[in-house]
């Protein structure tokens, strides 16, 4: 049973309401037919030209872990999209009030080869971006949907995706600093794969790091600013000095020093890695 199509159901149906983003989007969940979806649709003019671009992101790619809708409505306000509800958890939930990174610290406490299947879902999902002819952009954490109970990693909100190479033609993208290379702060920098490549090798790098505030019990009495500077060094990585240095090249300042394209870094991760 696929949900009405006869129009948006009603945010005052929803069971959960997400309407604290700085996306400019609304987004809530509904039952309809004994099945749940997720609508997401755009409050603001920044949200519609989010949206607007994220219809391009999935009339070009398709990858299992990418959550597409099943339904696009188109109406003044923009695009309103339906997705199928998954459950799972986001490993950053952002709001306009602050983040919440409980699921991302729960997430870096799993065994080490769940934590590597759901990286390789990442990563296999941006073959498929690549091949598109796509550029990351704002990926973060809070794309992240893992799914504690079945093991599985999926894809959320890739709504900033966009054709490259391009100039970027504002002071800079949309993102999280903790993700964005340094190019996506300079007007006039010209943004590509490496870029991608960047914001992969930083996924790589927080997906698997120690959670904030493991180690020693000392750890949860420090400054936020010197727990961060642990996590930043090499005691905190769970990986292998081999896959260190793949993030370490996929994350350098200079583009020309990063491995030139997703499917690259993608080949050099799974070469060191089990």
């Amino acid at each position: 049973m696929t949900i009405s199509r006869l129009s948006v159901p009603s945010v005052e149906s929803a069971f959960v309401v997400f309407d604290a983003q700085s996306s400019g989007c609304l987004s809530y969940g509904v039952e309809e037919a004994g099945r749940r979806w997720l609508v997401k649709t755009a409050v603001t003019v920044e949200g519609r030209a989010s949206l607007t671009r994220a219809c391009a992101m999935h009339a070009a790619v398709r990858h299992p872990a990418i959550v597409r809708p099943v339904r696009t409505i188109h109406g003044a306000a923009g695009p309103t999209f339906i997705y199928p509800w998954h459950d799972g958890s986001v490993l950053n939930h952002a709001t306009v009030h602050g983040t919440d990174r409980s699921a991302l610290a729960r997430f870096q406490q799993l065994p080490l080869p769940h934590v590597e299947a759901a990286l390789d879902a990442i990563l296999d999902a941006h073959l498929a971006v690549s091949a598109a002819g796509l550029v990351a952009v704002d990926l973060y954490d809070g794309c992240f949907l893992y799914d504690f109970a079945a093991g599985r990693m999926r894809l959320v909100d890739l709504d900033e995706y966009r054709p490259g190479p391009f100039v970027l033609e504002a002071d800079r993208l949309p993102g999280s600093r903790r993700y964005m290379a340094p190019e996506e702060f300079v007007r006039g920098a010209v943004i590509d794969e490496r870029t991608s490549v960047h914001a992969l090798g930083r996924t790589l790098h927080h997906l698997l790091d120690s959670p904030e505030g493991a180690g020693d019990a000392a750890d949860h009495r420090r400054p936020a600013r010197a727990a961060k500077r642990r996590r930043d060094t090499p005691e905190a990585w769970r990986g292998t000095a081999n896959q260190r240095r793949v993030v370490e090249r996929a994350t350098r300042q200079a583009p020309a020093a990063r491995y030139p394209d997703v499917p690259a870094l993608v080949h050099a991760w799974r070469l060191v890695t089990p």
